[in-house]
């Protein structure tokens, strides 16, 4: 992994799981996420990398890549169209947050990198970015998004997704692996 993966890794964790779960215990009750940021930092996860895979969709040739991003958008798409459902449902509005906004930033800077490349480079950096991406949301999903969720259904979803998204992260090394 290149030091700006690694860079990246280490400040999108910093920003989905240290900033709502690694507080000191006498402040995690007033930090932990309610229900409407969780469901707002997740479906901005989800957005996020959707918005990665349209990217490498305009810009690869490279039929792999390709066919991950195509993936990762119907994945990631479904998982949020059935967000929305739910927050409608349950009469919930997602509450946008500053780890929801945090998350948008530091992809937005990361996306506007990749664009800058083409060819074999930008199939490497989009996949490495994409591996380092997985392993920090599933990291928070695991360490404070599932924990704190309190809705049942909320929790359930995010499971099924933490699924979904750790074979995604397999998938993405694999492919790295691949285009060495």
């Amino acid at each position: 992994m290149s030091a700006r993966s690694i860079l990246y890794t280490t400040a999108l964790g910093v920003l989905v799981y240290g900033a709502i779960g690694t507080l000191p215990a006498s402040a995690q009750s007033s930090a932990k996420p309610t229900d409407p940021q969780i469901a707002h930092i997740a479906y901005t996860a989800g957005t996020i990398d959707i918005e990665n895979a349209q990217l490498a969709l305009k810009k690869s040739k490279n039929k792999d890549v390709r066919a991950f991003a195509e993936d990762m958008v119907r994945d990631h798409t479904a998982v949020n169209d059935k967000a929305l459902a739910l927050v409608k449902q349950l009469n919930v509005t997602p509450e946008d947050n500053a780890t929801s906004r945090s998350l948008v930033k530091s992809a937005d800077a990361e996306r506007a990198k990749l664009a800058k490349l083409n060819g074999a480079a930008f199939n490497r950096a989009y996949v490495k970015n994409e591996v380092a991406y997985h392993k920090a949301v599933d990291n928070a999903l695991q360490t404070t998004l599932i924990p704190d969720a309190q809705n049942p259904q909320l929790k359930s979803l995010l499971q099924t997704g933490l699924q979904i998204f750790q074979g995604h992260e397999k998938h993405a090394e694999e492919l790295a692996t691949e285009l060495k």
